[in-house]
């Protein structure tokens, strides 16, 4: 393994040769740096650092590894990773990617935030995101836009675009995000990734945002690494008043089960109508196509969503600003300005409401699966990753004025199952004529998020990605 490319390894290689003393702590996070150092200024994803102090942490790290047995270790100790820049951290600052953020460090960290930790990951460093999270780009008037490594030019999603980056760019082999419409699905398709949204409470977290829509998680290269760190994340937790089941078994063993022969619904149309770029739907076509090959029975499939679920949907993400302590709104940019004011219009009756509505318009979604078919499978964005700053420019010409087409375009085949909290995954399986990659994605059943990571590994073997590295 060279020291060179050390961010392109997995989290799980780079923890086996950490025990096994092949490499030490120090010397991965020091060519982490390295490669931040050098990649970094033309990506703008990293936008605070915290290098001494990782330092330090990680030399504690090769004290243990040094100590104590290898079986005693925590499973991905000395691991570097990125935390979102909207996930307070104890001692941190956390500046939501924007210029109305309170100053002074968080003094608590999110749950998941204290898993990774307790995992060995090394907390390195921030990653940019949009204002408060709010759009599928990451770009904002504070940092500026996060560009693709695939092609500088472009996007590197959103809203955990920071974090797809310097996983993609292997600056880091893996990065914190988390979801609340598709925020790491999006960046795993634009970037080339693996990104997981998982049920709705599996996961602990101090709060159910947007009523528990929001989830946590990471972006990986491949579904092992996704598998292995749901195990050192999930619940159930006592202390959560929601909780998914706990597995039946660790979620690392299930990348290389059988899933059995599965009923996949496939999805090539977009909901409303909106149009589908030709390589989102030649991906999933493809992804199709290797799944009948495993022996799986794949059939096309529709999803409508009625226009009284978005604008549902819509009350309660904006209400999502309610999460955030200590702003000055009239510092926030104008999309957040006036989603703020069109959440301080929603009374609590009107927000119930909309909880109620989407409680009742997400039951006969749900059983649609294992009647109709186990997984269903879709692009998981229309369109390929857009330009640079054309998103953020596009939703401050439209502020005041409803939902931005561009970020309705980007949220397509994802935010919906935020809503209905099911699984969903998003693979690199495609490359456009382009050189962009193409993600689809596949969505499970109420809690079947093991069923998922069988499968998607089953499509890793046939459709390989991990090899693939943009030319940065």
């Amino acid at each position: 393994m060279g020291h060179n490319d050390l961010g392109y390894q997995g989290a799980c290689a780079l923890a086996a040769a950490i025990r096994a003393k092949e490499l030490s702590p120090v010397e991965v996070l020091e060519a982490c740096l390295r490669r931040a150092d050098e990649v970094g200024p033309r990506l703008n994803a990293l936008v605070w650092r915290n290098d001494e102090d990782a330092a330090a942490a990680a030399l504690r790290a090769e004290e243990m590894v040094m100590k104590m047995a290898p079986e005693d270790l925590p499973l991905f100790l000395g691991v570097p990773l990125p935390v979102k820049d909207t996930t307070p951290v104890a001692g941190w600052p956390v500046t939501y990617g924007s210029l109305a953020a309170p100053d002074g460090p968080s003094t608590e960290s999110e749950l998941v935030v204290e898993a990774l930790a307790r995992a060995g990951f090394l907390l390195t460093g921030r990653t940019n995101v949009p204002e408060f999270g709010a759009l599928f780009t990451s770009e904002n008037l504070r940092y500026g836009p996060t560009r693709n490594p695939w092609d500088l030019n472009r996007s590197a999603g959103g809203s955990s675009g920071g974090a797809a980056a310097v996983t993609a760019a292997g600056i880091f082999s893996i990065a914190h995000g988390n979801d609340g419409g598709g925020s790491l699905r999006v960046p795993a398709s634009c970037c080339g990734l693996v990104g997981l949204k998982v049920s709705r409470g599996r996961v602990p977290t101090r709060y159910f945002s947007w009523e528990g829509g929001v989830v946590q998680g990471v972006l990986t290269r491949d579904v092992a690494d996704t598998a292995a760190v749901l195990d050192v994340i999930c619940g159930p937790d006592d202390g959560q008043w929601y909780n998914a089941p706990a597995p039946e078994r660790p979620f690392s063993t299930e990348v290389n089960a059988n899933p059995g022969r599965l009923r996949v619904g496939l999805l090539d149309e977009a909901p409303f109508g909106l149009p589908v770029d030709d390589a989102c739907a030649q991906a999933v076509h493809e992804a199709g196509a290797a799944l009948e090959q495993l022996g799986h029975d794949v059939f096309p499939t529709t999803f409508t969503v009625p226009d009284e679920f978005l604008s549902a949907f819509l009350d309660i993400a904006n209400s999502g600003l309610a999460d955030y302590d200590g702003i000055d709104w009239e510092r926030a940019e104008p999309h957040i300005r006036a989603n703020h004011q069109a959440a301080v219009g929603v009374n609590s009756l009107a927000y119930v409401r909309a909880v109620h509505l989407l409680q009742r318009l997400s039951g006969p979604i749900v059983s649609r699966w294992g009647t109709e078919f186990d997984v269903m499978l879709t692009p998981t964005l229309s369109q390929p990753p857009p330009p640079a700053g054309a998103v953020l420019a596009a939703v401050h010409a439209s502020a005041g004025s409803g939902l931005a087409l561009e970020v309705l375009q980007m949220s397509l085949f994802t935010a919906g199952f935020n809503v209905t909290g099911q699984p969903a995954i998003s693979l690199p399986t495609h490359m456009s004529p382009d050189g962009w990659p193409i993600g689809v994605q596949l969505v499970g059943g109420p809690w079947a998020e093991a069923l998922l990571l069988r499968v998607s590994a089953q499509l890793e073997q046939a459709l390989p990605w991990t090899g693939r590295r943009p030319s940065l």
